[in-house]
């Protein structure tokens, strides 16, 4: 389990170097769970109790229309942090759902603990604000790329940011990711 956390630690540190005893409080805030493939975190309508960070695995966070149509906003994988951020820290019912493409191993961190590390370590308080920025930014640029770009241009900018990715993912995953039809993006690959 040691190794497990070296990635947390190692994430971190990228942002914010901890001393061995902060890092410590850090472990002990999270709480670690596995998953199997095709099940939900947590659904639409459901409390969201915890922010995720992945250890091993690959999820999709994903909207549903009232005509029970997926609208994949994020793919989750190693390294990478998720949550329906609007339930977590409010409260209300998660509006997403988040669900495990792959066997899934995450770190959970609740809104209780969450807020203890930031009381307690301006260190966790500047690198989650630091990620929060970077979450963000990633947001506007996608809701950029959809306003500005066609499906092959987003599809070039999936490539170049995550290339490993698309080895992960089915294509009609990757469709509803882009936004477009299984037979435009099936063109997108000719």
């Amino acid at each position: 389990m040691e190794d497990k956390y070296n990635l947390l630690k190692e994430h971190i540190e990228k942002v914010v170097v901890l001393t061995e005893d902060e890092f410590a409080l850090v472990k002990a805030c999270f709480i670690q769970r596995q998953y199997r493939k095709s099940e939900c975190i947590f659904r639409e309508g459901d409390t969201v109790n915890y922010i995720y960070f992945v250890l091993s695995g690959l999820l999709k966070f994903y909207y549903t229309d009232g005509d029970a149509k997926q609208h994949i906003v994020s793919f989750a994988m190693e390294d990478w942090w998720e949550t329906d951020v609007s339930a977590f820290y409010t409260g209300g019912n998660a509006s997403f759902t988040l669900e495990c493409l792959e066997n899934t191993e995450l770190l959970c961190l609740s809104l209780e603990n969450f807020e203890r590390l930031c009381n307690r370590l301006q260190k966790m308080e500047r690198f989650f604000l630091r990620k929060s920025i970077a979450g963000h930014i990633g947001s506007q640029q996608r809701i950029l790329s959809f306003l500005t770009s066609g499906a092959k241009e987003r599809y070039e900018q999936l490539i170049k940011r995550n290339p490993a990715l698309l080895q992960r993912i089915p294509k009609l995953l990757l469709a509803s990711y882009l936004g477009v039809s299984r037979e435009t993006l099936s063109r997108l690959f000719s």
